[in-house]
């Protein structure tokens, strides 16, 4: 694991899950249906908590941070050329979590798309091509890596042709991801050491950025007025990711709700949080528990964060 559990972090870890199912169990929130991570700087490096952080489960949009540094890789590497129709996939795959702008991005960046069913040395070939997104992220040799897939192209509801055949037919292939796979993306991003270029990283930074000001806020896909970073104090600064999926009339991708989120104030050590949830509860029935749950970590936390 890439951060440290110490003691403090320990206690207070565990204190802030038995308060958070306590508090907003009614909204959902189930000890067997979340998981949460928790990181900040310390004086010798990442630590901070975990609470089932190792349990994957279908990410929905939290694989798109993920093509993101992979597609900036690929630039910096030339093997994706500037265009213009890429820049505005790439800022819409973040700022809006197109599913549409991603799966551009997945084709660009594996050559394959998506369409009817494959068989026998091609399917094998155009799988071989889909699975060089997890190819990527396993040279990192990160250990909360273990596990992870996110081959498959996004969908809001039931796949056809190639993808569903790729999926498997229980749908054992469908993406998944832990929630310290995504706090590790997220620790790299902001306080490691990514294979980006400068200014490629301050790009994907960038687009990471959560500004409750604008007037794009208010509206659901910007992701932030219904999750973790729709109630934090006006004076911080955001970067998130969300994923949401409703039902999408297969049980397996349905009913999950997920962010990540970088917070960071004045004074302050940055912290990151991720939290994965599973239910119809917090993923349709209660849009407000998300907001209440970021600001009640943030209060809870950040009088231990301050420097």
């Amino acid at each position: 694991m890439f951060f440290a559990q110490t003691t403090a972090w320990s206690s207070l870890g565990r204190a802030l899950v038995t308060d958070l199912l306590e508090n907003f169990g009614p909204f959902g929130l189930s000890s067997q249906q979340v998981s949460l991570v928790l990181v900040a700087p310390g004086p010798f490096g990442a630590e901070g908590f975990t609470h089932r952080g190792d349990l994957a489960c279908y990410p929905c949009s939290l694989v798109k941070p993920f093509h993101m540094i992979h597609a900036l890789m690929a630039q910096d590497a030339g093997r994706l050329a500037p265009d213009a129709d890429f820049d505005r996939a790439l800022r819409d795959m973040i700022l809006w979590s197109s599913n549409t702008a991603t799966n551009y991005i997945i084709d660009l960046l594996t050559g394959t798309t998506g369409d009817t069913i494959l068989s026998g040395a091609e399917y094998l070939d155009w799988a071989s091509k889909r699975d060089r997104l997890n190819h990527v992220f396993w040279q990192f040799g990160w250990p909360e890596w273990e596990g992870a897939n996110i081959s498959q192209k996004l969908m809001g509801d039931l796949r056809y042709g190639r993808e569903a055949q790729y999926a498997g037919p229980q749908g054992e292939n469908l993406n998944s991801l832990s929630a310290l796979a995504a706090a590790r993306l997220m620790w790299e991003l902001f306080e490691g050491d990514l294979p980006l270029s400068p200014d490629q990283l301050h790009r994907a930074q960038s687009l990471m950025a959560r500004d409750p000001l604008s007037p794009k806020a208010a509206f659901p896909d910007y992701q932030l007025s219904e999750y973790l970073g729709g109630n934090l104090p006006a004076a911080v600064q955001i970067w998130s990711k969300a994923g949401h999926n409703g039902w999408t009339n297969d049980p397996k991708t349905s009913w999950f709700k997920h962010d990540m989120i970088r917070i960071s104030a004045q004074g302050s050590r940055p912290l990151t949080i991720v939290l994965m949830t599973s239910g119809q509860a917090l993923a349709q029935t209660h849009p407000t528990a998300f907001p209440q749950i970021g600001r009640f970590i943030w209060d809870r936390l950040s009088p231990s964060l301050k420097v």
